[in-house]
């Protein structure tokens, strides 16, 4: 609150200038990317010489990369993972601060090979995308600014998925700040984007599920998770509103473990990595829906 107020007051500036989101491409981007990968040098060639596939790759300041896992020109059902504050091109395959779990290429291997074990002749696709500049610090990640530019170029990547695969379903996955990200794109994607799951987010933007769009709007929130410490504070730019694993949210909950803290939700083995698998490949949570938050 103390912070909703120094911003509020203008005495803690939100970010200026942002950059904008990399471009939407699809798999023609393919070789055009690994080429800036290889002349990135290290670790990035590395990316590219062993097969890795990236829609959109640029090495200057934090960095972007949007990654696809899978084969995107097949899917009919695609899952897009929009990470949060803190994240940065470097730490895309090791994770913020070197841990693991908490790197976004890892987290779409993860579900990929959870949506394959669930259905293994299902045609799918994840795109971990990095394809914005997430806020820094606290005090950035208190402004909406990062997330309206990154809604921005999500929406652009979205309406690319919808013309070059109208029959997919696509899954919007935000974590913490990425959940503002995928709410704010939510309100205007392309009907292709069916449903809405946020993981340990801070908010989307709006106070109801129901003004998201026609998506349905999944939500996990762990008991020890620190994004409950956080004051539902939404005014003229600051804040997000009330978080979406609040019940007053109106979001559909998905199941967690007692023991999922901020950044356990894709863990392998979890339950809710399961039903956020089974949203992507069906639409609903299946049996573990409502189960004990």
């Amino acid at each position: 609150m103390g912070l909703a107020t120094l911003l509020g007051a203008g005495l803690v500036a939100p970010p200026t200038g942002a950059p904008a989101g990399v471009p939407a491409g699809f798999v023609e981007a393919y070789p055009v990317t690994a080429a800036a990968m290889g002349a990135a040098g290290p670790p990035y060639a590395g990316w590219a010489s062993g097969g890795r596939r990236f829609l959109a790759f640029d090495a200057r300041g934090d960095g972007r990369a949007v990654e696809v896992v899978g084969d995107l020109a097949t899917a009919d059902r695609i899952a897009v993972l929009v990470p949060g504050v803190g994240s940065r091109l470097p730490d895309f395959d090791r994770g913020l601060g070197g841990v693991a779990r908490r790197a976004l290429a890892r987290q779409a291997r993860d579900l990929h090979a959870a949506l394959r074990r669930a259905e293994p002749q299902a045609r799918v696709a994840v795109l971990a995308w990095l394809g914005y500049d997430p806020p820094d610090g606290v005090a950035a990640a208190a402004t909406p600014a990062s997330a309206r530019l990154g809604a921005r170029a999500l929406g652009e990547q979205l309406r690319v998925l919808a013309i070059r695969r109208p029959t997919a379903r696509v899954t919007l996955v935000g974590h913490s700040y990425g959940a503002v990200v995928v709410g704010l794109a939510a309100v205007d994607a392309p009907p292709q984007v069916t449903d809405v799951v946020t993981l340990g987010g801070v908010g989307t933007g709006v106070d109801r599920a129901d003004r998201l769009g026609p998506a349905q709007v999944w939500a996990a929130e762990a008991p020890d998770d620190w994004i409950r410490r956080v004051p539902p504070v939404r005014l003229p730019g600051i804040g997000h509103g009330i978080r979406p694993g609040d019940p007053s949210f109106g979001a559909r909950p998905l199941p967690v473990a007692a023991t999922t803290g901020h950044d356990g939700y894709l863990l392998p083995g979890g339950p809710t990595l399961a039903a956020v698998a089974e949203v992507v490949l069906h639409g609903a949570a299946g049996p573990a829906a409502g189960a004990a938050r």
